[in-house]
């Protein structure tokens, strides 16, 4: 096993010039995040003019909720990160999912700040902070300060369900392997409407492939929600800016008036 650190390739393991851990292992410690547009849609989409719309004289238009972000309030298009096709729904979890994207500024989780879930942190519009040493491998994430402990000693069944689930992991070769469980069933997948359930299980491959780059794939199996298991795929990239920091986006305060605003004596017009 190689005992080098710093940027000094592993001798003998025939892998690219990685960051190492003292006990032999990728160090993924650092800032990371995905590039591309699959925290609007894990799937390939077009662009479309706003989150909600409405009818208008000729073709659709802006709905009033969104209409004075203008441009701002558009949605980009995606290419997807979602491998061999369309997620496999049941029939009964495309309907729910139809339903979310009709209604997602009254659905969708990220709107009222709460926990985003995994995978859905993972690719994100903010990035996350891993640190990492010879026992421990701990991520940050910048919105809504979500964190997650990697455990590398199986505590068994999660005791309650949260919104982040339970992360246990193992070392096969130089790749991390993830088994999340434990989910509450209350995050989605991204802002167009895809979801699981409470019974997910999401099996992460994390996999430094440069010192800047990590793959990382998840196999989703949900059998309330799915046909059969399925596969997302994409590339981390290192933050290599040496004023990178790990933000703020404690976001809960930013949504009290949306939530709690109708309690007020004298609630505010909407």
């Amino acid at each position: 096993m190689c005992l080098q650190v710093a940027f000094a390739g592993c001798a003998g393991s025939g892998g690219p010039d990685l960051p190492w851990t003292a006990d032999g292992r990728p160090d993924m410690s650092g800032l990371w995040q995905a590039m591309g547009s699959a925290y609007w849609n894990i799937e390939p989409s077009g662009p479309a003019a706003a989150l909600a719309m409405r009818p208008g004289p000729v073709t659709p238009v802006p709905a009033a909720e969104v209409l004075a972000l203008g441009a701002i309030g558009s949605v980009p298009s995606t290419y997807g990160i979602v491998v061999g096709g369309p997620i496999p729904y049941t029939a009964q979890a495309l309907a729910v999912r139809d339903r979310n994207r009709e209604q997602r500024l009254e659905l969708d989780p990220e709107v009222k700040c709460y926990l985003p879930g995994v995978p859905r942190a993972n690719y994100m519009h903010l990035p996350f902070q891993i640190l990492q040493n010879e026992s421990q491998f701990f991520v940050a994430y910048e919105y809504a300060g979500a964190v997650r402990e990697v455990l590398f000693d199986d505590p068994g069944p999660p005791q309650v369900d949260t919104w982040m689930g339970q992360s246990v992991g193992a070392w096969e070769g130089d790749t991390l392997v993830v088994t999340v469980t434990g989910f509450n069933g209350m995050t989605w997948l991204d802002r167009a409407g895809n979801h699981h359930g409470s019974r997910l299980t999401v099996t992460e491959r994390w996999t430094m492939t440069s010192p800047d780059h990590i793959s990382y794939e998840a196999v989703l199996d949900d059998p309330d929600t799915y046909t059969e298991p399925w596969t997302m795929r994409f590339t981390l990239y290192r933050n290599l800016d040496p004023q990178a920091r790990l933000g703020q986006f404690k976001c809960a305060e930013f949504v009290e008036e949306l939530l709690y605003g109708h309690l007020r004596k004298e609630p505010l017009p909407r």
